[in-house]
């Protein structure tokens, strides 16, 4: 995939709570918690502790603020990892994001 199609879409820099989970190699469940770096409509930056293999794939909970939203709501992305970050970088990783749904935040994943 050409990397410039995979950074389509306008970033928006922009701090919020993240929690990934993924399926490791050995067939366990992993959590993190972390931040959004930037989002875009096709995918965004995590600022996390721990980086999946490239290409795992991931679901990413953000929680939107109410004072943004009008009440609790979560961005709910089905990605993908297609990056780690550099050097000069927060340590993270860049996902595609493949779908997304929005929930009321006290609903369940």
């Amino acid at each position: 995939m050409d990397m410039r199609q995979s950074r389509a879409g306008s970033r928006i820099p922009v701090e919020l709570p993240a929690e990934v989970r993924w399926k490791s190699r050995s067939g366990n469940f992993r959590q993190v918690e972390g931040k959004t770096g930037n989002i875009s409509g096709t995918g965004l930056f995590l600022t996390v502790p721990v980086r999946p293999h490239l290409q795992t794939q991931i679901t990413i909970r953000v929680s939107l603020p109410a004072e943004v939203t009008g009440v609790p709501v979560q961005l709910l992305c089905y990605g993908r990892v297609v990056r780690w970050s550099q050097a000069d970088e927060l340590p993270g990783v860049a996902a595609i994001i493949d779908d997304y749904e929005l929930r009321p935040a006290h609903r369940p994943v």
